[in-house]
């Protein structure tokens, strides 16, 4: 697909561009800014936002699994920031699953509508092109060169962002980061992209925001589906863990080098209630291949076991609650759903409890963050299903959480909060 060209720079600028390592001293102290759950605006009953929030989750789910050179789509969660001199707004799609910063970009050969209007390249005084040869042009999957790098990305549900590696000053909160590298989109589409005008990748690859900006620490704090309160999102700090008085836990980051992209965790074993359920410790590791191991993800609203270690929980379930009535599942594609009595929350019944095992965490959730309400059909739904190749730690999960990654050290912490 031929891509209309972007205003020139001279090659010294060109090259000093490519040049010039970004400094973490722009977050000093770190910045906070809000988070918009994808479907808060939407308008709709309960039950079609967990029937939407489960059809997203699922879509993720196979882009997350599929083992050739794409990407996750359909994230949760937006972010909004400011892009070029003088600064333009848009929202973003913010993902801890996929790396490249972009946003939809003047000339447009195909662009999908957005709220916000299109940024032109040509009326900002800061941007430039990235050239060929640079390390951040070479970490993409897929580029092709006519002067400068361009740019393919490709997500698995077919939808794509095309056009031209460029650098931008990029407002976030009240800071101003310059010199960031961003794909400059003259060629975007897809049902993944429909509530922004572009992506904030937060992987740990070399074109996301965290690594471009040398940044070692961020966290998040995601309020309950539903809540009309904003998520947050911290860069370049994190909370500090003596201020709480919950406790806090901690587990190591694992890398993965055939994914680099994603943040494992190692999970050891899961408790049903009082019984720790029989599965096997290689169930969660991570393969030869690459394959297995386990995720946490700011984009995947559902918890996504290994289908042999699902089966076993879900069994635990339906074998330890005798005094609720199961409904049917098929409304949401869930498998384990009962009737809701009347002025019931899941934190108020007697629910079996869960821990999920982590390497040096033993995480007990609450009631809350497995099992949805749906006050529509009065039913409750277990908030989990079976995978194959890839588990993940879902953000339904993380709901009321302070989750904070320390890459400087592979550690990531969470302990329980009051988002929003």
């Amino acid at each position: 697909m031929a891509l209309e060209p972007l205003p020139k720079l001279s090659s010294l600028t060109v090259l000093l561009l490519s040049l010039i390592p970004l400094s973490s001293g722009a977050f000093a102290g770190g910045v906070r800014v809000e988070l918009t759950h994808v479907h808060a605006n939407a308008g709709d009953s309960e039950a079609k936002l967990i029937q939407r929030a489960v059809a997203s989750s699922r879509h993720r789910l196979s882009t997350l699994v599929d083992r050739a050179p794409l990407h996750a789509g359909k994230t949760e969660y937006i972010v909004d920031i400011a892009i070029g001199t003088p600064a333009l707004a848009f929202s973003a799609l913010v993902d801890t699953g996929s790396d490249l910063i972009w946003t939809q970009c003047k000339p447009c050969s195909n662009c999908y509508w957005q709220s916000s209007p299109v940024f032109d390249p040509s009326k900002s005084s800061t941007f430039g092109t990235i050239a060929c040869d640079s390390m951040l042009c070479k970490a993409l999957d897929q580029h092709s060169c006519n002067a400068s790098c361009h740019y393919s990305y490709m997500y698995t549900d077919h939808s794509y962002t095309e056009g031209v590696l460029g650098t931008e000053t990029f407002t976030i909160g009240s800071t101003s980061v310059p010199g960031l590298a961003f794909g400059c989109g003259n060629s975007n589409d897809g049902v993944a992209f429909a509530e922004a005008a572009g992506f904030v990748g937060l992987g740990r690859g070399k074109l996301s925001l965290i690594s471009q900006m040398g940044l070692t620490e961020f966290s998040y704090c995601l309020t309950p589906f539903g809540s009309r309160k904003k998520s947050t999102l911290s860069i370049g700090s994190l909370p500090n863990p003596n201020a709480t008085a919950h406790p806090v836990m901690s587990t190591p980051i694992v890398r993965n080098k055939s994914w680099p992209s994603f943040y494992y965790i190692t999970l050891n074993g899961i408790t049903v209630g009082g019984t720790v359920v029989d599965i096997p410790s290689s169930t969660f590791a991570i393969n030869g291949d690459g394959s297995g191991g386990m995720i946490i993800d700011s984009g995947t609203w559902l918890t996504y076991l290994e289908y042999s270690a699902y089966d076993k929980v879900a069994d635990a379930f339906t074998a330890q609650i005798k005094n609720m009535n199961t409904t049917d599942q098929s409304l949401f594609d869930l498998d384990l759903c009962y009737e809701l009595p009347p002025k019931s929350t899941p934190d108020t019944l007697n629910l079996p409890k869960l821990i999920f095992h982590f390497q040096g965490a033993d995480l007990e959730l609450p009631p809350g963050n497995y099992f949805g309400v749906d006050s529509d059909t009065s039913s409750i739904c277990l908030m989990m299903a079976e995978s194959s190749g890839l588990s993940v730690f879902g953000n339904f999960m993380q709901q009321n959480m302070q989750v904070m990654y320390d890459l400087g050290n592979d550690v990531l912490s969470f302990y329980s909060a009051e988002c929003g």
